[in-house]
């Protein structure tokens, strides 16, 4: 079983949130793009939280991410796992990316949402020791994952706009 990479971090010039994934699913993978499985919920929220529109060309989509002031990066760089499910990771394999370089390079960014519990359960783990200088809010959201749909689309939206509207 060879090992999956995720992507370079969506930065723009004035990040003020930044959402973190876990690692790309196969679908993202093989397009190169964050959240390109059809039943990902992520962009379609961010249509109706953004105006972003999820049909967009993808790098329509990304220039709305950084003009509404969102980085988006996943907390590993990389790990063995079969499949796209988070359950699936390796932890023995998996190494974090360098998330605490990128809050350095964007002071602004004072929220850090997870896309999902097993993002926000890694980046406790393994990233948070390294950044006592951070003081900002840490969010849970719930997964955009077509594996968690226990919750409906509308209850999603409301979570992820309550989270980050008031700060873009």
């Amino acid at each position: 079983m060879s090992a999956v990479s995720s992507f370079a971090p969506i930065e723009g010039d004035s990040a003020r949130v930044l959402i973190l994934g876990s690692m790309p699913g196969v679908a993202s993978l093989n397009a190169y793009q964050y959240y390109a499985h059809p039943q990902n919920a992520f962009w379609k929220i961010m249509e109706e939280i953004l105006g972003i529109s999820a049909t967009a060309d993808y790098k329509k989509r990304v220039e709305g991410l950084k003009h509404s002031n969102i980085a988006l990066w996943d907390v590993l760089e990389s790990c063995i796992r079969p499949g796209s499910l988070d359950t699936a990771i390796d932890m023995s394999s998996a190494k974090v990316n360098d998330i605490k370089a990128l809050l350095q390079r964007y002071p602004g960014i004072n929220v850090i949402c997870f896309n999902g519990s097993i993002a926000e359960k890694i980046f406790k783990k393994r990233v948070l020791p390294s950044l006592s200088e951070f003081s900002g809010e840490y969010i849970r959201l719930p997964s955009t994952s077509p594996a968690h749909a226990s919750m409906s689309f509308e209850k999603k939206v409301i979570a992820w706009r309550a989270a980050i509207q008031p700060i873009i």
